[in-house]
């Protein structure tokens, strides 16, 4: 099952891009074995000022067909690690080719797209910046995919 990481806002050179290359190599060479993979970030940018709604069609544009759609979203699911990784190795297993993880920009994601998404996703009540969503994010899917692999990487 491929993963796709659809992120309002370009990433630049620093700190969290060198935080997300090292989970997405990490979740790629893990994730091979178990089906999940490979992990391709499309980073979308409204260049005309739209609002959500611009960012919502541009992120719309870069959900494959088909995929199952998740949000991140301040009002959404709170899950556990194990959790998060049963709900991938759960759209794998029903044969889900794609998923695509979407990240909204600074006001969050348009509500006509929020609502059509099969999950909305929360880190948390607190609000965080949009590239360490990012990282968080890639993290997860790494300890996701070691999960599945019975890595020690996740300990209780």
């Amino acid at each position: 099952m491929r993963v796709h990481l659809c992120a309002v806002g370009r990433l630049r050179t620093g700190p969290e891009r060198a935080l997300i290359g090292d989970y997405t190599t990490r979740f790629d060479r893990t994730g091979r074995a178990l089906g999940l993979g490979p992990l391709n970030l499309h980073e979308v940018e409204d260049r005309k000022g739209g609002g959500m709604e611009a960012e919502a069609a541009l992120l719309e544009r870069a959900i494959p067909q088909g995929a199952v759609v998740v949000v991140l979203d301040e009002r959404g699911a709170q899950m556990t690690s194990p959790e998060f990784a049963d709900r991938l190795a759960d759209w794998r297993d029903r044969g889900c080719g794609d998923v695509a993880l979407l990240i909204g920009g600074a006001d969050g994601v348009a509500a006509g797209l929020r609502d059509r998404a099969d999950l909305s996703l929360s880190f948390g009540r607190m609000v965080w910046p949009h590239m360490l969503v990012r990282v968080m994010l890639t993290e997860q899917l790494y300890r996701a995919a070691s999960i599945l692999a019975g890595s020690p990487y996740h300990r209780v």
